[in-house]
């Protein structure tokens, strides 16, 4: 898969409001250590707790290479109206399955898997349009493959608290792992694509690409449209975690990961504690 045509992120503005939430975050991260609670007062809604992720990418020496997508529950959503929410994806975190074999989540912190459908766009999104609907979303050219990610953060609480928590923390993403290709998505009932994950020898939760209300499309034309409104419209080669798949599954180092998706192959890894992460920039 080729990420050369990832674009840097765009500035963001430092307050004393956030700073210190940023820097408790990134501090952690980077020397993969946990975090005893929230570092600060959480922000007010989602318009807050993105200008928060947005100054910690700012600031982390990575280039962003894609998204991905995380559902809230209708019982806390804010007045902003979305259902979905955004976190980054880094380069550095960025794995193909086919090489990978293993993954690293905070121990102490939160740490779990998510079977996922990855999107990676083929052409670039005008960068003036803020609001897509799916038809108009499944029109912008895009392949589909079967993923994993990580979700994990230096906080164990981050779920619990909420969104505008997970999304001030990257959105509770350590990782991407992509695999093979599922072709002609578009002409798919998405209801045959399902998928089941393992955690060692237990299977924990099983669905499909209609877990989610709305299912790929809607999950597209969200990560297109709230990208642009914060102006960071997406373009050909960016990636899109669409939402779990299969739920949401707790794991701890030294665990194996199997997440299974029918008739398009399967992605095993082994978890591992979070190491101090290197300054060096993936340019």
């Amino acid at each position: 898969m080729n990420n050369a045509t990832a674009h840097p992120s765009s500035p963001a503005t430092s307050s004393d409001d956030t700073r210190g939430i940023v820097e408790a975050f990134l501090d952690a991260r980077r020397s993969g250590r946990s975090l005893p609670g929230f570092p600060g007062t959480i922000p007010a809604d989602l318009e807050a707790a993105y200008a928060v992720q947005d100054q910690a990418i700012a600031q982390w020496p990575d280039a962003v290479v894609g998204w991905k997508v995380g559902y809230i529950a209708p019982e806390k959503r804010d007045a902003s109206g979305d259902d979905r929410l955004l976190g980054p994806v880094f380069r550095t975190r960025l794995q193909q399955a086919n090489t990978a074999t293993a993954f690293e989540v905070f121990d102490g912190g939160f740490g779990a898997i998510e079977a996922e459908y990855v999107l990676r766009l083929e052409a670039d999104a005008p960068a003036d349009k803020i609001e897509w609907t799916p038809e108009e979303a499944v029109a912008l050219p895009a392949t589909l493959f079967i993923g994993l990610e990580v979700a994990s953060s230096p906080l164990a609480t981050i779920n619990q608290l909420g969104p505008r928590v997970v999304v001030s923390d990257f959105g509770n993403n350590n990782g991407l792992v992509v695999g093979g290709e599922i072709a002609d998505w578009t002409t798919l009932d998405e209801a045959t694509l399902t998928a089941e994950s393992w955690i060692d020898d237990t299977r924990v939760g099983t669905g499909g690409a209609t877990t989610l209300p709305g299912g790929l499309r809607a999950a597209y034309a969200f990560a297109l449209a709230r990208s642009a409104r914060r102006g960071r419209p997406l373009k050909a080669g960016d990636l899109i975690a669409t939402g779990n798949a299969t739920g949401i599954h707790d794991i701890l180092p030294g665990q194996r990961a199997r997440v299974v998706f029918a008739g398009y192959g399967e992605i095993v890894l082994t978890a591992r504690a979070a190491a101090p992460h290197s300054e060096e920039h993936a340019a």
